[in-house]
């Protein structure tokens, strides 16, 4: 509802700190209508990517509309990939990058996925990750960790902020202060971290240190419950941990984004409109309301908002302060008009830096050893599996390169029965009892 009133400038200032997705390959009319209300963010999800053509042309049209605005995306490379949802990112993912170990190469990956996002006119990636997967049961961080060594997890972290930035593109380091110490999923509940403080600034906040010293221009809250600071609320919800220790203690002066609220850990119970009024308070400025929202949401988590202040509830100067930040970060990071771009996984022709090192990420057996020293054509059965939300429906593996061999083949393929590769992902035995190990292959 537009307006010229008190109101109506309100609800202009709570627009600025919300970042809604939507549904469909095109924008819903109440998208359009929201920009020329005071929408300055929208973040894009796989379900709205179908073909870099419709892509581009997306993307175009919500530049037309707001040249200025922050357009948004997940693009962590491996296993969390928009730009290629249809088939699997080309870029390798923390897990190998930090196996392998040089920041000259994080930093190169990153810099190539920013060139990529740029070219689109996408001008904020929520990555990199930067949990340290302290658990090696966690069921949603797991490789997309650069591994389980705070220290090495702070280099990566510098590396990639600094790739993906110079290209032109603001990053957000995520989950603040941490989700690699939790075997709870919080797209469906609420996890706990038990851990006690030291524990906790000696591992889970070092990345986060490295982002301050970094520069980045974004961090991102998550659902999740840690006891040593704030027993009773998740960290998106507490002043505790994101006023005392990120911005006090850390020093943090840049956006403080919150993980989608549509998640369980943050709305199961009370609902988005609520979490977002909740986050606010708490000290986030920029609201992921999810892949979801509608028109309607979208008018909840604003009316939630408006009444707040009226009501005295959420400081004026709180929102002020968010809708501040939010705007330099949109300054900093001006968008480019999206190009021409082709996406490089596209046509099986990866372009990624890391190519010709990825296989020393990895152990290989004797048995392994022998295989690839077949001269005979490979024999690859992948078995699928369900992967957890943050993900979606990605090809991964060798169905992302067309490597697969179906298993109805495998008796007449070119190899002998004997020689058969299973290749599965996201189980149990995958990682050492003592933490974050090289993948095996035997």
């Amino acid at each position: 509802m537009s307006g010229t009133g008190s109101g109506a400038i309100l609800r202009r200032r709570a627009a600025g700190t919300l970042l809604p997705g939507f549904i469909g390959t095109s924008a819903p009319e109440w998208v359009l209508q929201a920009y020329a209300e005071g929408l300055s963010a929208i973040c894009l999800y796989g379900d709205n990517m179908a073909s870099p053509t419709q892509l581009r042309e997306l993307c175009a049209r919500l530049r037309q509309l707001a040249p200025h605005a922050l357009l948004a995306t997940d693009e962590e490379g491996g296993d969390v990939t928009r730009l290629h949802y249809p088939t699997g990112s080309d870029q390798p993912g923390n897990a190998v990058l930090g196996r392998l170990d040089d920041t000259q190469l994080t930093r190169a990956s990153a810099a190539a996925i920013g060139t990529e996002l740029a070219s689109f006119g996408i001008n904020l990636s929520l990555a990199p990750v930067v949990d340290v997967n302290s658990a090696s049961e966690n069921p949603v961080i797991g490789v997309r960790s650069f591994g389980d060594d705070p220290d090495l997890v702070a280099r990566h972290t510098a590396a990639w902020i600094a790739g993906l930035e110079s290209a032109g593109v603001a990053s957000c380091s995520k989950h603040f202060p941490g989700h690699g110490d939790t075997t709870t999923d919080s797209h469906l509940d609420l996890p706990r971290v038990t851990v006690d403080a030291g524990t906790l600034h000696r591992r889970e906040l070092v990345p986060f240190a490295a982002t301050v010293q970094a520069g980045g221009a974004a961090i991102m809250t998550s659902h999740i419950v840690v006891e040593a600071l704030d027993p009773g609320r998740p960290a998106t919800f507490s002043p505790a941990i994101l006023q005392q220790v990120l911005r006090n203690q850390l020093g943090f002066r840049g956006v403080v984004i919150t993980d989608a609220l549509d998640m369980a850990g943050a709305s199961a119970g009370i609902g988005i409109p609520e979490a977002a009024v909740r986050a606010l308070i708490a000290g986030a400025d920029m609201l992921c309301l999810g892949s979801g929202t509608t028109g309607g949401l979208y008018a909840a988590c604003l009316d939630a908002i408006v009444d707040a202040v009226e009501s005295g509830r959420l400081p004026a100067s709180r929102l002020d302060d968010a809708v501040a930040r939010n705007t330099r970060l949109t300054s900093d990071f001006p968008a480019a008009p999206p190009a021409v771009p082709r996406l490089r996984g596209y046509g099986r022709h990866p372009a990624t830096p890391v190519g010709p090192r990825l296989a020393e990420a990895f152990d290989v057996g004797p048995d392994t050893a022998a295989w690839l020293r077949d001269p005979a054509p490979p024999v690859i059965v992948q078995v699928e599996s369900a992967a957890n939300m943050a993900v979606g429906q990605v090809p991964w593996g060798p169905a992302a390169a067309d490597a697969v061999t179906a298993e109805s083949a495998v008796a007449t393929g070119p190899r002998s029965p004997s020689w058969p590769v299973v290749c599965i992902r996201a189980t149990r035995r995958t990682m050492p009892p003592s933490g974050y190990g090289r993948p095996g292959i035997r």
